[in-house]
């Protein structure tokens, strides 16, 4: 019997107590009692799947989360962190050592240019930038000895699509790990493992908690890279996630489909609505046919655009004018939550970019990135209307 991802947000992984509880149970401990002094030393020569030693390395309610966004993104495990930086961190930094070469995107989030530009190089890591929508350019850039790849499938915020079969096959060829950010993609829309993808990060602050409580993060791939690579790194440096935050996206998880799917139908509508206004020098949005990777967002993402637009007021001062005559949407620098948010990313997400960084990644002094919430698309499509008007 095929199970649809909708399916397995809602019953994947489940470990049921002796109770027998629908709801999944918050196993909030951060040790593990054994019946014996040789049971303790046995399982710490070698834990059962369903054994737990601390919960820097495991728990059960952590675990019930891992298996269920495996299940759901189509991988054989998972390994949850206490943020989606800390898996992205996790995710490079456990494989990579002195003298490796990693080719990225050069559209990225603040952090992950961050760990890349600095981290990394500061431990002896060669990375190599590149226009990720290039191919020209990562042809160019892969070499035979390249460790690893890493992108965005979607940036943030410019929305480019990266072609993942494509960059996949470059770096196979030369034996590279294929490391995405899904998170604008969503495990919704983007299925980056048949495409060739190695290894999945996800920041599940975002969609899957998706109500704006908690942080988390996890990292998805084959059991082995996962727990002969990954879980080593983690366990001993602490980026464990709270088994509190991790029932919070258990359940999160349940309505993820749902929210995500009303959240990008929205999103085009708005987008639509916002094309035509004259006040706005362009309008971002995947499936609009100005986008530059239009049609591979209709081969990649079965042509759904996701949850996030922008838009470009043309200066600071417009932007900042727009945003404070906002009446529902939210000032904040979150995104895919249920309330709608309006970042200006110049000035809080990529502020500590140079000028010259900025104006080569298209965030310009205007750019608005608007992460659609559930509220009722008519009301956002209002309250924007509203706040162009003030500019």
């Amino acid at each position: 019997m095929t199970i649809s991802k909708r399916t397995k947000a809602v019953h994947g992984g489940v470990r049921r107590s002796q109770y027998n509880e629908v709801s999944e149970a918050i196993f909030l401990t951060q040790g593990f009692v054994y019946d014996s002094a040789e049971a303790a030393e046995a399982r710490f020569l070698k834990a059962g799947d369903d054994e737990f030693i601390y919960a820097r390395y495991g728990n059960p309610t952590v675990r019930m989360f891992e298996e269920r966004i495996a299940a759901i993104e189509g991988t054989e495990d998972g390994f949850a962190t206490a943020s989606g930086m800390a898996a992205v961190n996790g995710a490079l930094t456990s494989m990579l050592r002195a003298g490796d070469h990693v080719v990225s995107s050069r559209a990225l989030f603040g952090s992950c240019l961050y760990i890349l530009e600095d981290v990394l190089t500061r431990f002896g890591v060669e990375v190599t930038f590149v226009d990720g929508t290039d191919l020209d350019q990562w042809k160019a850039a892969i070499r035979p000895d390249t460790k690893a790849v890493f992108f965005e499938s979607m940036s943030n915020p410019t929305l480019e699509i990266v072609d993942i079969r494509a960059v996949s096959d470059l770096a196979h060829a030369v034996g590279a790990t294929v490391i995405v950010d899904n998170v604008f993609s969503t495990p919704i829309w983007s299925d980056a493992v048949a495409l060739g993808a190695d290894v999945i990060v996800y920041s599940a602050t975002k969609h899957m908690d998706g109500q704006g409580r908690a942080l988390g993060g996890v990292i998805l791939g084959t059991k082995e890279f996962i727990r002969k690579t990954v879980e080593p790194y983690l366990k001993h440096t602490g980026a464990a996630l709270s088994p509190f935050s991790a029932w919070l996206m258990l359940k999160g998880l349940e309505t993820m489909d749902l929210r995500v799917r009303a959240q990008t139908e929205s999103a085009r509508s708005i987008a639509d609505a916002l094309a035509g206004d004259a006040g706005l020098s362009r309008v971002i949005y995947p499936t609009l046919e100005t986008h530059p990777q239009h049609d591979l967002c209709l081969s990649q993402m079965g042509g759904k655009g996701g949850t996030v637009l922008a838009f470009d007021c043309g200066s600071q001062e417009a932007a900042f004018k727009a945003l404070n005559a906002l009446e529902i949407v939210l000032i904040s620098n979150n995104l895919g939550d249920a309330k709608s948010i309006a970042t200006h990313p110049a000035t809080t997400t990529h502020q500590r970019l140079s000028d010259e960084q900025k104006a080569i990644l298209g965030i310009t002094p205007g750019l608005i990135r608007l992460s659609v919430g559930l509220e009722d698309t008519a009301d956002i499509v209002a309250d924007l209307r509203g706040a162009l008007a003030a500019i």
